[in-house]
């Protein structure tokens, strides 16, 4: 269960926390190792619903974490200013928790690469077909169930 937010006059409405996520070019995605060692990663995610979706590698560290345990976290965070008149920083960020789940049949995988490529590179989306057939066998793709969602906010006074 994730920690109550301390600021909570800076907390989000789960619909702004999506939201931020939305927005985000990518987000970070925390695992354990079987030994208990941490390990993060930039990924480009997408949401449809309550679930991330992202592509990769169908070998390797995180996929070695995922298929051990499961559990993960991801940080995004959206707009960012620096004040030059003031010490501080006007952001935004959303932190989930979930379990990933490795997607295996064609029909899924192909759907959620779409939804990555339509959000990603919406101008070359004549080329997916094409791309989908070289490429699929050898691309992992997994889904992140969001278990919770916190958002937060900093916004200049």
């Amino acid at each position: 269960m994730p920690y109550q937010m301390r600021r909570k006059d800076r907390e989000l409405s789960q619909d702004d926390a999506l939201a931020v996520l939305d927005r985000a070019p990518y987000g970070v995605l925390s695992t354990l190792d079987k030994n208990g060692g941490p390990y993060c990663i930039p990924l480009s995610l997408v949401r449809e619903g309550q679930w991330l979706y992202f592509h990769c590698a169908r070998t390797g560290h995180k996929i070695d974490n995922l298929r051990t345990l499961g559990q993960v976290c991801a940080a995004f965070v959206g707009r960012t200013e620096f004040p030059e008149d003031d010490f501080t920083v006007h952001y935004e960020s959303a932190v989930v928790f979930g379990r990933a789940e490795e997607i295996t049949g064609d029909e899924e995988k192909i759907h959620c690469l779409r939804l990555i490529c339509e959000r990603f590179t919406p101008k070359n989306m004549a080329a997916f077909d094409a791309e989908i057939a070289k490429m699929l066998k050898a691309t992992g793709v997994w889904k992140i169930r969001i278990e919770s969602i916190t958002g937060k906010r900093r916004e200049k006074m």
